[in-house]
């Protein structure tokens, strides 16, 4: 049989469990932050300009051929094609602001001024349609 010596009251039984499930806390704590960083897109790219992109046909169809396995991908565009289907999947939960307003003005001006291509990815990256109605409302607010 187990005993516990009599120098060891309940007090400090319960001192030492209640360190180690504070310890414990943190440790997951500290795991739930690693997690939420690495989740984190960089924003590397964040200062390339999307205007100048939209409004230029020979640099949009370099993007737009690169998401989808058409030509070959600048390292920006190689990072976008990587994180997108994270994006799309998680409502952008590791976007930073800046890549959140982006990616409203980019799927604006697909929408309005180019519905093929729109079309084009909403079949690669949504087969089955499902963000295309989880996100609906959203988009037809842009």
């Amino acid at each position: 049989i187990f005993t516990i010596p009599h120098s060891v009251n309940n007090s400090s039984r319960y001192s030492a469990a209640t360190s180690i499930m504070f310890k414990s806390l943190v440790l997951v704590a500290c795991f739930a932050c690693i997690g939420s960083v690495l989740t984190a897109y960089t924003t590397k790219y964040d200062n390339v300009d999307l205007d100048e992109i939209l409004a230029n046909d020979r640099l949009f169809s370099n993007y737009y051929k690169c998401l989808l396995d058409q030509g070959s991908c600048s390292p920006d565009g190689a990072e976008l094609k990587k994180v997108l289907p994270d994006a799309i999947s998680s409502e952008c939960g590791g976007c930073s602001d800046k890549q959140k307003e982006g990616s409203k003005k980019v799927f604006k001006f697909l929408i309005e001024k180019k519905p093929e291509q729109w079309k084009a990815l909403e079949a690669k990256y949504d087969p089955s349609g499902s963000y295309k109605t989880k996100y609906d409302a959203q988009l037809k607010a842009l």
